[in-house]
């Protein structure tokens, strides 16, 4: 497939590395920044132009004429749909996405469609983001919580801790333990090391598990891998930013909600903007400050500047002083081991929380979502089987027949309303939502193959 990224920025240069990495993928990239264009280009295997995003002639250079995507990712929404309309009404381009940060743009009913302004898939990382933190809030004890069949089914990670029921006892019990739900364990990570899971595998605490269940059976799966923590009430924001105001926004109804923004402009338009949050100015790295607002009293802080070492810095401090979990926003991977060694309880990364929503629309099967987990090392897919017995790899087959690739688990089927949870002898039949879990990304060509649209084996 030919994609086109415009903008080298994080997201943009992080999709670039992302798709760029899979053989079946042709990936150029524009930006006006030369010196970013050419450490990608020293990285990675792909082809770089320099140049305005929306210029129909830096377009054509870029090989618009023959592109398959064209994924809009500069920090202009403006510029964003102006690429998009181009890409459609001069290059005939049969996808396009775009980033929009703009809520008013993203509510504006009729605005796109190909009568009006052609974005097939409006993306706002800041939307993304608010909703992932909102999830980590409602499932206290929860490191990731991803939705998938239309948020019936959803897949957690947790790090288990000793207070947990099932530490010290094998996986197989884990129904004994809380009969009448439905669920089970989807992969195990310990020491950083990808466990497959059986049947006889035996949990220790420090293991991070995934683990897939019905909504309504979530806290009672978590209860078994964590003391369940209490629920959360106050909540302190650093940084008034566009994640942190929809954060604010999205919280201030249910909770005790606080946001420190250091301008005092910008503060004083985003307290107009919001009902019951309390506008705090100040440096959310101050210690003075967060004492004088009870941080030891606080269930979360959530650093969210657009500084990462700001956030890191007054995550810790927050920490230091009390505060009972922090989360900050962090994309280097090398921060990573702040997280691991307990400094900081979560990491939120907006560009590997974006890349899953861009992945889904370039998968080669039917792929209605994709969640990229462990900093991108492995996946969660939801994809559809089509065809029959006769020409389709999966359908009318046992999973235990399916030619899987390494690292590959089914784990849940989604039937219509009813949710199944995968065993050995489950039969795939035609339209079934099936969900799986890769832990070795490079396996994703085999997987595609075996949910192709087009419905024929491929030999």
């Amino acid at each position: 497939m030919k994609i086109l990224i415009l903008g080298a920025g994080q997201v943009g240069s992080s999709a670039a590395e992302h798709l760029s990495r899979e053989e079946s993928n042709d990936v150029t990239v524009v930006d006006t920044r030369t010196d970013i264009l050419r450490e990608l280009q020293d990285r990675l295997d792909i082809r770089t132009i320099s140049g305005h995003a929306s210029h129909p002639d830096v377009l054509k250079r870029a090989g618009a004429e023959d592109t398959d995507i064209v994924i809009a990712l500069t920090d202009s929404d403006e510029t964003n749909m102006l690429a998009c309309q181009i890409s459609s009404t001069i290059f005939n381009i049969e996808t396009k996405v775009a980033r929009i940060r703009s809520a008013s743009y993203i509510r504006t009913e009729g605005l796109f469609n190909l009568e009006a302004i052609p974005v097939d898939v409006c993306l706002s990382p800041e939307q993304l983001v608010c909703e992932h933190i909102e999830q980590l809030i409602h499932y206290p004890g929860a490191l990731q919580v991803l939705k998938f069949a239309n948020g019936e089914v959803r897949l957690v990670a947790a790090k288990v801790n000793k207070d947990g029921s099932l530490v010290g006892q094998k996986i197989s019990t884990l129904k004994e333990h809380i009969p009448n739900t439905e669920g089970r364990i989807a992969a195990i990570y310990r020491d950083g090391q990808s466990l497959q899971p059986e049947g006889d595998t035996i949990i220790r605490s420090g293991d991070e598990v995934f683990f897939i269940a019905a909504k309504k059976d979530i806290r009672a799966f978590l209860s078994e891998m964590r003391k369940i923590d209490s629920p959360v009430r106050r909540v302190l924001i650093a940084g008034g930013g566009h994640i942190g105001v929809r954060l604010a926004s999205a919280l201030e109804e249910t909770n005790h909600v606080k946001i420190i923004e250091r301008n005092p402009e910008r503060a004083k338009i985003i307290s107009e903007q919001l009902n019951k949050a309390i506008v705090l100015v100040g440096d959310a790295a101050d210690e003075e400050l967060l004492l004088e607002e009870d941080i030891d009293d606080v269930d979360i802080f959530c650093a969210l500047t657009n500084a990462e070492e700001a956030n890191i810095l007054s995550a810790m401090l927050a920490k230091k002083l009390g505060a009972s979990k922090v989360m900050a926003l962090i994309n280097r991977p090398t921060y990573a081991d702040l997280v691991e060694a307990g400094t900081i309880d979560i990491a939120i990364s907006p560009k590997q929380i974006t890349i899953g929503s861009l992945l889904a629309y370039v998968r080669g099967g039917d792929v209605v979502k994709v969640h990229s987990l462990r900093r991108g090392s492995a996946e969660a897919i939801e994809a559809i089987a089509h065809g029959d017995n006769k020409n389709s790899p999966v359908v009318g087959k046992k999973i235990e027949d399916i030619d899987l690739p390494h690292g590959c688990n089914i784990v849940t089927i989604v039937r219509g309303e009813e949710v199944i949870m995968a065993h050995h002898d489950t039969i795939i039949e035609k339209d079934d939502h099936v969900i799986l879990f890769l832990t070795d990304r490079r396996n994703i060509a085999h997987l595609e193959k075996l949910f192709q649209k087009d419905n024929v084996l491929t030999k």
